[in-house]
């Protein structure tokens, strides 16, 4: 897929991997629409993006259907069409086992995660059916394939938009729509911070664990678009778990456990 001239929306378009993917489709010459709940954050991405020139800005709750239906005409009228969709936003869950996990929280994780993006594939999938060439990239996680102890209901939810992807991927088979699911590594974001996680002595900029930068992540998916990927992994680590949780499910799961288990509360 040609970026240049192509319309994106991206959601989560305020911090991380969605400002620089943001950032990145502007400098190919995209128009792109930042979704985000934060109107702060997006008007940052705006001031790094040099102004508002082909970026437009919205300020929407993906967990509100009502919301999300009225954006894609508020969308096109703004810039004509829309031709590509990247679901991005996402948050990760406090870090601790289910059977200490509130319900709201759950929630909160699930309709982020999960519902956010089939509200907002529901909301865009008609107007991209009529587009000569469209995209719709998915950013699901390692966490959707490999367990995380600690992580367990945020890695039900992204093994579930990895399923919701591939569905979708068959179902367009016959039609102009590409689409590709996103496995993200560890990258260095703060999405706990932006999750409303706290972890004590844990950053992006402190930890121990090898992270991928967001440009990079933000510049794997837009490889992907451009070459209708089917699948793209982002890291090392995503790519040498992907390829032992197939071999040896259960290895990779005790791999990751004893990695975790110092940060999981008893």
């Amino acid at each position: 897929m040609n970026i240049q001239g192509k319309v994106f929306v991206v959601t989560g378009g305020g911090n991380g991997i969605g400002r620089e993917l943001v950032l990145l489709l502007k400098a190919k010459g995209a128009k792109v629409a930042a979704v985000d709940i934060d109107e702060v954050a997006l008007k940052e991405t705006v001031k790094l993006a040099g102004g508002t020139k082909d970026i437009s800005t919205h300020v929407v709750n993906i967990t509100d259907r009502a919301a999300v239906e009225k954006l894609p005409a508020a969308i096109i009228k703004t810039h004509g069409a829309v031709d590509g969709l990247i679901n991005n936003a996402g948050i990760i869950q406090k870090f601790i086992k289910v059977n200490d996990l509130e319900y709201k929280d759950i929630d909160r994780v699930i309709n982020i995660n999960l519902y956010g993006v089939i509200y907002m594939t529901k909301a865009f999938l008609p107007h991209l059916l009529k587009r000569p060439e469209a995209h719709i990239a998915n950013v699901s996680s390692m966490g959707g394939f490999l367990p995380v102890p600690g992580q367990t209901i945020y890695g039900a939810s992204k093994a579930a938009v990895k399923l919701f992807t591939e569905g979708l991927h068959s179902e367009l088979l016959p039609t102009n729509v590409g689409v590709t699911v996103i496995f993200p590594g560890a990258i260095g974001t703060n999405i706990a911070a932006h999750s409303g996680v706290v972890m004590e002595g844990m950053s992006a900029s402190n930890s121990t664990i090898k992270m991928t930068p967001p440009t990079i992540a933000a510049k794997k998916i837009v490889e992907g678009i451009e070459k209708k990927k089917y699948r793209v992994r982002i890291g090392s680590d995503s790519v040498m778990m992907d390829r032992l949780c197939r071999l040896m499910p259960e290895r990779a799961a005790k791999i990751i456990y004893s990695q975790m288990r110092s940060i999981l509360p008893d």
